[in-house]
């Protein structure tokens, strides 16, 4: 769903799928490119025609979040990631998450164990 949105309406997806919800001044400031301040409102309000963002009235003004769940989104951005640059393998993309510069912390590396001894443990 996400990936047949044109470009600037996925980009402010993705950003309030990170911020996990925001104002639409949230949603330009994070992003890359900025955009003016009608332009974010103006994608936001197409993102909510298409049933991607709610919206509601928090008193100080119009909050927006993903509708969709983000975990939800998530795997299925994983999933063509992997299927896409991976050749559908998981081990492939765990490799190369792993060999990424930026070190792993030891609650990372437990967490990963904990993930991988399920599995082993549920057959998977």
């Amino acid at each position: 769903m996400v990936e047949g949105l044109p470009r600037r309406e996925r980009e402010v997806f993705e950003v309030l799928c990170r911020l996990g919800e925001g104002g639409a001044a949230a949603v330009r400031q994070a992003l890359a490119d900025p955009l003016s301040d009608s332009a974010v409102r103006t994608l936001l309000a197409r993102l909510e025609a298409k049933s991607l963002v709610r919206r509601r009235n928090d008193g100080s003004g119009i909050v927006y979040a993903p509708a969709p769940r983000p975990e939800t989104i998530a795997t299925g951005a994983l999933r063509r990631l992997v299927d896409t640059f991976f050749a559908g393998s998981a081990v492939s993309a765990a490799t190369a998450l792993l060999g990424l510069p930026q070190r792993l912390d030891p609650e990372e590396i437990e967490a990963l164990q904990r993930v991988i001894d399920q599995a082993r443990e549920s057959g998977q």
